[in-house]
């Protein structure tokens, strides 16, 4: 993975819907430092907001170089307006988070496999009302093609190197989500 062929896609991570997410304060956590880290890597991030579950929530919402692209199927690629988006950026490997798992990510993933794209779903940035969805989507997604990581995985594979001007803004985004993780480890 090189961050000059990736986009980092967020799926649904809004109002109406938050609060119902198993562990949904870590997956915010998770998600802003993936945007924060691609935005200090200049890796093009997309967003997606299903209707009638309000708006992307203020924290991830704030980091967001464009507006979500609101969407009424579940899969992201169903969507042109979203896929004129993701095909004018060019880039092969899409790093997909967000809510929830078993539907709207999943079947995002699935359909950008299907796209013969490169996919990483970051496991800690996604998550869905009940865990078995969560973990049954997960395995279903990764026997289909697509890698499962990190957050923090993806973005130290995105830095390459500490040498960087950009290591210090990454080190302190790491920092910034290991201390919500020791509140609330998620497994």
């Amino acid at each position: 993975m090189k961050r000059n062929d990736c986009v980092l896609v967020v799926v649904d991570v809004q109002d109406r819907l938050i609060n119902t997410i198993t562990h949904h304060e870590l997956i915010v956590a998770n998600v802003k430092a993936l945007a924060q880290a691609a935005i200090i890597l200049r890796v093009p991030i997309l967003a997606t907001e299903q209707v009638k579950l309000g708006d992307t929530i203020l924290e991830v919402k704030s980091l967001l170089p464009n507006t979500p692209t609101r969407k009424v199927s579940f899969s992201c690629c169903d969507n042109p307006e979203f896929m004129t988006k993701l095909n004018a950026i060019g880039r092969k490997t899409v790093i997909v988070c967000g809510i929830e798992t078993h539907i709207c990510v999943a079947q995002t993933v699935l359909d950008l496999l299907r796209d013969h794209r490169i996919v990483l779903v970051a496991k800690d940035a996604t998550s869905s009302y009940g865990t078995v969805d969560r973990e049954t989507a997960l395995r279903r997604m990764e026997t289909s093609g697509a890698v499962i990581t990190t957050s923090e995985a993806i973005i130290y594979e995105l830095t390459e190197n500490a040498a960087t001007d950009e290591f210090k803004g990454i080190l302190e985004i790491v920092k910034t989500r290991r201390t919500k993780l020791q509140s609330a480890p998620m497994n």
